[in-house]
């Protein structure tokens, strides 16, 4: 999982950041996902994904969320659909 941002991180991005990595410790899957942040800044980034709106979450290199703090249940529901 990308969390994408600027950097130094913002609030949001840090508020997404830790909403993630909870719920990657709420579900038991740290040694399944790997959770990594990004600069939005970084031209790698903005080749791979385009302009996006801080902070955004990604998985797998699809960006799923954009421009908003996701919810713990979100985050969630991305990750059972992904680890099925």
């Amino acid at each position: 999982m990308e969390v994408i941002g600027v950097e130094p991180p913002c609030p949001k991005c840090k508020k997404t950041l830790e909403t993630v990595r909870k719920v990657v410790e709420k579900l038991g899957v740290k040694d399944k996902v790997k959770v990594v942040k990004l600069d939005m800044n970084d031209p790698n980034v903005i080749s791979k994904y385009g302009v996006v709106i801080s902070p955004s979450l990604a998985v797998n290199g699809v960006l799923k969320i954009s421009g908003r703090i996701p919810s713990e249940e979100e985050v969630e529901k991305i990750l059972r659909e992904v680890l099925g």
